[in-house]
């Protein structure tokens, strides 16, 4: 999974049926103001794909995710003409890891929201849950 040319990389961490979500922050200037977001964000010095999620998890909810818990990654053309790929991946988050998680100063609030209402959600990220949507179409 070595990839030089990718933006950031975003994760759908499951436990059952239920996903890892928080509401980001609603301020003008930034990305999708107030939606539900996914674990992730951009890529920082040289960083792998995995690496990243790894970086962004961690920084975002205190959770060290293990390359074992990634099960599933692919690779999407940037959302917008002339921008870079991006990085998505799917995998397991143990309810112990749940219990620990410290949300960090990005965002509004976390939940374990389940994972058809985050694919239906119309404050979900569009792109985001069309991604987890087909995630779980090729791994049933």
């Amino acid at each position: 999974m070595t990839d030089q040319a990718f933006g950031g990389a975003k994760i759908a961490l499951l436990c059952d049926d239920r996903l890892l979500v928080y509401q980001r922050d609603d301020k003008p200037g930034i990305p999708w103001p107030g939606l539900w977001d996914l674990p992730g964000g951009g890529r920082e010095n040289g960083e792998t794909p995995l690496q990243c999620v790894q970086r962004e998890t961690q920084e975002e909810f205190g959770v060290a995710i293990a390359e074992c818990q990634v099960t599933w990654r692919r690779r999407y053309d940037g959302i917008l003409p002339g921008s870079p790929p991006t990085w998505f991946m799917a995998g397991e988050i143990a309810p112990a890891q749940i219990a620990a998680i410290r949300f960090g100063d990005e965002g509004q609030r976390w939940q374990m929201m389940p994972v058809a209402q985050f694919i239906h959600h119309p404050q979900g990220i569009e792109h985001l849950r069309r991604r987890v949507a087909e995630f779980l179409l090729q791994s049933v």
